[in-house]
């Protein structure tokens, strides 16, 4: 099963506003790169949930995804902070996901001890210059982040 993280700036969609609502809908992704991320997710595939922006940024807790990828809806809405003016109905660049709350972690995993761990170092998120919302985890890594909740 292919493991996720994903990013979202807690005031806007945090691991606990998930768990209040149950599931929700990940969408506003705008970087092409994580879009095809989002594309490459099935339903039932697990994501670390990662609070960024914020005085404390880090793994805050797991999702799982309940529904692949589908043309994101707030492209085409005016009053959306996502909106792209250059989407329509018929071709609509940009993907959403729905996911459901699995765990919120009893303290978050931060950056700096993400990247202290020996068998995250080729993680995506540790290595300079990454600024993707969306990337893989290997499974290694998966059981590695798992180990240090």
């Amino acid at each position: 099963m292919p493991y996720w993280l994903m990013k979202s700036e807690p005031d806007e969609f945090s691991i606990q506003n998930l768990q209040q609502l149950g599931t929700g809908r990940w969408d506003g992704v705008r970087n092409y790169q994580a879009r095809n991320f989002l594309r490459a997710m099935a339903e039932g595939d697990s994501f670390f949930f990662y609070h960024s922006s914020c005085a404390t940024p880090g793994i805050a807790g797991i999702g799982r995804i309940t529904r692949a990828a589908y043309p994101d809806p707030t492209a085409l809405e005016p009053d959306s902070p996502y909106f792209d003016g250059k989407a329509s109905e018929t071709k609509n660049p940009w993907s959403a996901v729905d996911v459901c709350f699995v765990e919120c972690f009893c303290s978050t995993l931060t950056l700096p001890q993400l990247k202290m761990e020996s068998a995250l170092a080729q993680l995506a998120l540790v290595k300079k210059g990454n600024r993707l919302s969306v990337m893989p985890v290997n499974e290694s890594e998966w059981h590695a982040i798992l180990a240090m909740r």
